[in-house]
């Protein structure tokens, strides 16, 4: 019999605030976390904008010590999974070790930690390079880290699935705890990744917002004159656990996970498949395995990121799956807000969804001015709007074709 499986911890790092309150607090007012890059000097590189996170002091979770040995990817990670079990009350002992996981995913991993040692390589010669780099720099060592801080012993993996990355760690957990492999999953996903390759590299692949004078209005998804994604950095890493354990500890319960669906366009490495038929795959995987039909829904959490095709994509598979329904969902994307934190997206955006449910009031998709004829669904444009949210989707599409859809019902 398959297990019921619950959320009963959350924890974020974002550019709008380091816990789940502040983030959620100001995701509703509509404020943008979107301002200028001054980690590096971006003169040079025609985007200066990004999502960087100001307000996160890693030495609250570590020793500063041991914080210098690990990378800000695995710091957030770290800072985002302590706040979600403390959040849930849940205590790693001796004796329940072997049944709680770790399954934390990262797009692009140590970047930060590759980049500053592949330049002393070159600066200052062989020696010079951290004997840290490779257990710093490699994706799975946020998992691992975690892992060893807290003790879990249980299952332990990383996704590395681009921008879909959180949402298949988070729903590849589920599965795990459906099937009897583990009573508790730390699960989500976490990035660092503005860093000057990388905004060189998404620059020159023009992906990204060029509207460097104004970077709170940069982000806009949906929006006709919406012209790139912002790149932002954080994580969000959910308590994933069976219902039956959470019930047993007197645990609360945010939500319950119901449905999970993935896909793969088959397509192209950057560029979603023409008719979105990989999104509406993975959207009618995850309304079949929740048992759900097409009007059960109330709000999807959409991948939204602001690039013309993707946007339009997604629009149409969403038409496809729902038909009529789709002009009755709300639909908003916080990437309006948070800008695009890559393999962190799905971890953060599956808390938002979560608060969804919980406070029934949905956050907005702002900078939404100029309707797009190609974008012709209810937005939730500016403002966050008071609303019953019984069953959310929260949508995650990644480069080469990876697609990731999580449903989440209100626990009853």
């Amino acid at each position: 019999m398959r297990r019921r499986v619950v959320i009963t911890g959350m924890g974020v790092v974002t550019p709008l605030g380091s816990d789940v309150s502040t983030f959620w607090s100001n995701l509703t007012a509509g404020k943008s976390g979107i301002s200028q890059i001054d980690e590096f000097d971006t003169s040079d590189y025609p985007v200066h904008i990004g999502g960087v996170v100001r307000d996160f002091d890693p030495e609250k979770y570590i020793d500063r010590k041991e914080a210098r040995r690990l990378d800000r990817f695995t710091q957030f990670a770290i800072g985002a999974a302590t706040q979600a079990l403390e959040d849930s009350g849940l205590k790693i002992t001796p004796d329940n070790a072997h049944r709680v996981g770790v399954y934390i995913g990262s797009g692009i991993g140590g970047i930060h930690t590759l980049l500053e040692n592949y330049r002393i390589l070159m600066e200052r010669g062989p020696k010079r390079v951290s004997p840290f780099v490779v257990p710093m720099m490699i994706a799975n060592i946020a998992s691992g880290q975690i892992s060893i801080m807290f003790g879990a012993k249980g299952p332990n993996s990383t996704a590395v699935t681009a921008c879909a990355t959180g949402s298949h760690a988070i729903g590849d957990a589920a599965k795990i705890i459906e099937r009897g492999a583990a009573d508790c999953m730390i699960a989500g996903g976490a990035e660092a990744a503005i860093v000057d390759l990388a905004l060189a590299g998404f620059s020159n692949a023009k992906a990204l917002s060029l509207r460097n004078e104004e970077p709170e209005l940069a982000s806009r998804p949906f929006d006709l004159n919406r012209d790139g994604f912002v790149m932002a950095e954080g994580a969000g890493v959910l308590i994933v656990e069976a219902l039956d354990h959470a019930l047993a500890r007197g645990a609360k319960i945010y939500a319950e996970v119901i449905g999970y669906g993935m896909s793969g366009d088959a397509f192209h490495v950057t560029a979603p498949e023409p008719e979105g038929a990989g999104a509406r795959q993975a959207m009618t995987e995850a309304l079949l395995d929740a048992g759900l039909q097409p009007t059960d829904v109330d709000y999807i959490n959409a991948h939204g990121t602001s690039t013309d095709i993707g946007d339009k994509l997604e629009t149409l598979a969403i038409k496809s799956v729902f038909g009529e329904h789709a002009y009755k969902l709300a639909v908003s994307s916080i990437k309006s807000m948070t800008g695009h934190t890559l393999g962190a997206a799905g971890g953060v955006e599956a808390v938002a969804t979560i608060k969804t449910i919980q406070d029934s009031l949905i956050p907005p998709t702002i900078n939404y001015e100029t309707p797009d004829p190609d974008c012709d669904l209810d937005y939730v444009p500016n403002q966050a709007r008071r609303a019953t949210v019984n069953v959310a989707l929260s949508n995650s599409f990644g480069f080469g074709g990876h697609n990731a859809v999580l449903a989440f019902r209100k626990y009853e």
